[in-house]
């Protein structure tokens, strides 16, 4: 069987492909903000986080020669942004979504002022994993390429998971979120537990930017995010919370971004243009289908913004 023989068939396959590797971004900066915001805090933020994380990562890999130290860079400076969001959201009378607005506007500038020096140079990329080695067809090859980042993200997101409905940590976190009275009631610190969970989440969405650069695309420049950042925010709310829920969303959301690529890779160029967009008409779709007065802030932590 040759490359000619799939047909229509490598529509589907290149969604497979193209759905792992757009998902990671969404997963990791998903699953940062799911810990946020069940702490209790909602971080618009990261769409800059995510950018200054690309850019960091970036960077610092092609200075360092390391890719996987570019990636601990760019967690640094995600954690960095996150701190200082949670530093400036527990003073009183501050309202997170118009802190995440400002901080969104400062990485993303900062980024394209620091990265100036970093879009002609190319970086080393993250390594991946053939799932495809059972194929000879260059089509599969490609399609089962597999970058570790997003293996990590799947083992994070269980991870995650667990530490939410068995141990101490998740339960501190859970009862942060629903209420700052019971916390305090129970001797906790509502400040630092949601400093501490804005912080790592921050890191998570550093990470994703990471990605970015260092392997899908694998460049920096000024228009790599594409507005990923803020369309996780979209995501953690369809996935009420949960982050089993969150991987499957960005699954979701990664095969919507692989949609055009697999037309064109079939040779439909009429128009594929459009299906570009198509992220970005689901994230308007489930934000009207999620909507509802008795479903759109279900299983949401009480003390978010949004709530209130």
């Amino acid at each position: 069987m040759n490359e000619t023989d799939l047909g229509l068939w490598a529509v589907p396959l290149a969604m497979i492909g193209g759905a792992i590797r757009v998902s990671t971004p969404f997963l990791f900066v998903s699953l940062g903000e799911c810990l946020t915001e069940r702490s209790g805090r909602i971080n618009l933020g990261l769409e800059g986080t995510l950018v200054f994380g690309a850019m960091s990562g970036y960077a610092v890999a092609y200075e360092s020669g390391s890719a996987w130290v570019g990636v601990l860079a760019a967690a640094l400076a995600g954690m960095l942004f996150g701190f200082f969001h949670g530093w400036i959201c527990k003073l009183p009378k501050v309202n997170d979504i118009a802190i995440g607005i400002a901080l969104m506007l400062l990485g993303m500038g900062l980024a394209f002022f620091f990265g100036k020096p970093y879009v002609q140079p190319q970086a080393p990329d993250l390594p991946a994993i053939s799932f495809g080695w059972w194929s000879d067809i260059s089509q599969v090859q490609a399609a089962l390429q597999v970058n570790v980042l997003f293996l990590i993200g799947i083992v994070l997101t269980i991870a995650m998971g667990w530490m939410f409905r068995t141990t101490r940590i998740g339960l501190i976190v859970r009862v942060v979120g629903d209420s700052t009275d019971a916390a305090r009631s129970m001797g906790l610190n509502p400040n630092v537990v949601r400093l501490l969970a804005t912080g790592a989440g921050g890191a998570l969405a550093g990470v994703g930017g990471a990605y970015l650069s260092l392997y899908y695309p694998g460049s920096w420049n000024e228009g790599l995010s594409s507005g990923q950042g803020l369309m996780a925010v979209a995501l953690v709310i369809f996935a009420r919370w949960s982050p089993v829920n969150c991987f499957w969303a960005a699954l979701l959301f990664g095969g919507a971004g692989a949609l055009g690529p697999a037309l064109q890779s079939v040779g439909i160029s009429s128009g594929y243009y459009l299906f570009y967009a198509a992220p970005y008409v689901l994230t308007l779709g489930l934000l009207i289908a999620t909507s509802s007065p008795n479903r759109a802030l279900e299983s949401a932590p009480g003390e978010l913004s949004i709530t209130k």
